[in-house]
């Protein structure tokens, strides 16, 4: 891990308007790896900077980035956020990339509540912006559909047991 750090620091060193990274942990075990994602998280949150980071791993894709291009025989198939590419596959060859891509860990909760018709519901709530897999267990253990609120905490919408399993086990929820 000490050599990604030192290359990373080196690459930021020349002050790059766009900060290019191909496969900076590709080479490490996955605690490590973890760790430098973490830390390349918060580099990229405190440097606003435009990053291309190349890797072969969906997961770290998914992960580290705002939009994801999918690339086949050198063409770009799709050029979308996660939930794009995973809700609306532009090609059959992404549709097939991602068929087996837990869709819970990227799909966010304003994905699949139902908009807002009145006041908020009981006393749970989750954001919008939540993903499915970090909210479905609570939703889950409700009776009710549970309140789904914006950053600024108003009612935007409601997320209920139904809403979780349809787009768990519903390919095209």
């Amino acid at each position: 891990g000490q050599q990604q750090r030192v290359g990373i620091a080196r690459s930021l060193a020349v002050k790059p308007d766009i900060w290019f990274l191909d496969e900076p942990f590709s080479a490490l075990d996955p605690l490590i790896r973890h760790e430098m994602q973490d830390e390349f998280l918060r580099l990229q949150s405190m440097l606003n900077k435009t990053i291309v980071f190349i890797t072969h791993d969906f997961d770290e894709a998914i992960r580290l980035a705002d939009r994801v291009a999918i690339m086949f025989e050198g063409e770009i198939q799709q050029l979308a956020t996660p939930e794009e590419i995973i809700t609306a596959p532009a090609t059959d060859y992404v549709a097939e990339f991602t068929k087996n891509v837990p869709r819970e860990k990227i799909l966010r909760i304003h994905t699949i509540m139902t908009p807002a018709s009145g006041e908020v519901v009981g006393d749970r709530r989750v954001s919008q912006s939540d993903r499915i897999a970090d909210a479905a267990a609570m939703i889950l253990e409700q009776d009710a559909p549970v309140s789904v609120v914006d950053d600024n905490n108003a009612l935007v919408g409601t997320v209920s047991r139904k809403n979780v399993i349809d787009a768990l086990f519903t390919p095209d929820a």
